[in-house]
């Protein structure tokens, strides 16, 4: 039974130990998107107003609660690649929970209460991250995705354009439908918008249409949580 002797573990674990596994949950997935050529990596502890920045990590004023991690334009965007992505934050819980339990084991460190939650939440951790169901928000668990990639299931992704109209001497720019959204007579104007329309829509690709060819750009990968 939960009493009150039990209330100053319960908040070691929530504002300690909780966002220690949630930053190796994170850095498990950049790890991966870093071996696949991922750029502009960063890893979000908490949510809220930063309080601080160092190099890729950023630490928010609610840092107990939640995490995530971005990464743009991997260069090997294919179906096992992105399988160790999203898979690349199980398997940090795994590796850290199992270094813990061989350690205590070994007896180079003493079982005592915070190794107990630490492996206790990491498998925690584990088991929803793993367990293939949607969420509220739209997005999917990493069970999920990883699931339909062993299937081979297609990820959507909306792929947008910037066209060279030579009648008119202008660069245009062209969401997923090839619909045109906007205009430009410079190609780098043309390409910012692009660039915000696919990155604030992910996953998308950004793709240079000239002479008739197409040559990507940039991709925006779904970003695993």
């Amino acid at each position: 039974m939960f009493g009150f002797q039990d209330i100053p573990k319960f908040l070691l674990a929530f504002f300690l130990v909780l966002p220690v596994i949630s930053f190796l949950h994170e850095a498990g997935h950049v790890f991966f998107a870093w071996l696949m050529g991922g750029k502009n990596i960063k890893v979000t502890v908490g949510t809220g107003d930063v309080m601080f920045r160092v190099g890729m990590l950023e630490v928010r004023k609610y840092y107990f609660w939640y995490g995530l991690c971005s990464f743009d334009n991997l260069k090997r965007n294919q179906r096992f690649s992105n399988i160790l992505i999203f898979s690349g934050g199980v398997l940090f819980n795994a590796l850290s929970a199992f270094v813990v339990m061989y350690l205590v084991e070994a007896g180079a460190v003493e079982a005592g209460m915070l190794t107990y939650q630490f492996t206790y939440f990491s498998m925690y951790y584990i088991f929803f991250a793993l367990l293939p169901m949607p969420y509220p928000d739209g997005n999917y668990s990493d069970g999920k995705f990883i699931l339909d990639l062993i299937r081979n299931r297609p990820l959507a992704e909306n792929v947008y354009r910037i066209n060279w109209e030579e009648e008119k001497g202008q660069w245009q720019v062209l969401d997923n439908d090839k619909t045109i959204v906007a205009s430009f007579h410079e190609e780098e104007e043309a390409l910012a918008r692009a660039h915000e329309l696919a990155q604030s829509n992910r996953p998308s690709r950004l793709v240079n249409t000239k002479n008739g060819k197409e040559v990507e750009v940039f991709n925006y990968p779904r970003v695993p949580l």
